[in-house]
């Protein structure tokens, strides 16, 4: 195969299968991982759930401003943290799962998975490469606009005309 500079490789029928393949599946982690993140205390009361694998980033700190961070905003605001997790792992399921908005989810997934690494990290029986690999398969996802192969971003881009709103939108395709 001869390929020139800046020509792209591998962006055949296959390719773009690939893709939709792997979106679909980071699309299905993230909604298993927002399934036991169960209202309304997320654990809290009973010391499991999301509160349990929370309580890590201060019990064994990865990085100090992160664990300061989780104990006194976090922690005493637990029910609100919940909330806002479930709905942002929620929301990259379904965004994911459809193929709508990817790049922008994409970045999502790249902030919630640091943050989950910031967490767990030094967790006892963690292994540290599934998180490295999460944050790794989010930056693809977002560098091969994944939305565009079998997703709804790839029925919606053609629509969206010249505006600068609409440039912005393709932004987030």
């Amino acid at each position: 195969m001869n390929v020139r500079v800046g020509q792209a490789v591998g962006t055949g029928p296959a390719s773009g299968a690939l893709l939709a393949f792997v979106r679909v599946g980071v699309a299905l982690l993230w909604i298993q991982n927002a399934a036991w993140k169960v209202p309304p205390d997320f654990g809290e009361d009973g010391g499991g759930g999301l509160f349990y694998f929370t309580r890590f980033a201060v019990d064994r700190p990865v990085w100090g401003p992160y664990a300061w961070f989780v104990e006194h905003v976090v922690l005493p605001n637990f029910a609100v943290f919940g909330w806002v997790t479930l709905l942002v792992e929620a929301g990259l399921g379904a965004f994911l799962l459809v193929g709508l908005a990817t790049r922008l989810w994409a970045v999502v997934g790249v902030g919630q998975s640091v943050v989950i690494t910031l967490s767990v990290l030094n967790a006892p029986h963690e292994w540290h490469w599934s998180y490295y690999l999460m944050i790794l398969v989010h930056l693809a996802l977002f560098a091969t606009a994944a939305g565009r192969h079998f997703g709804v971003d790839a029925v919606l881009r053609p629509a969206l005309g010249n505006s600068r709103a609409a440039r912005l939108l393709r932004g987030l395709t």
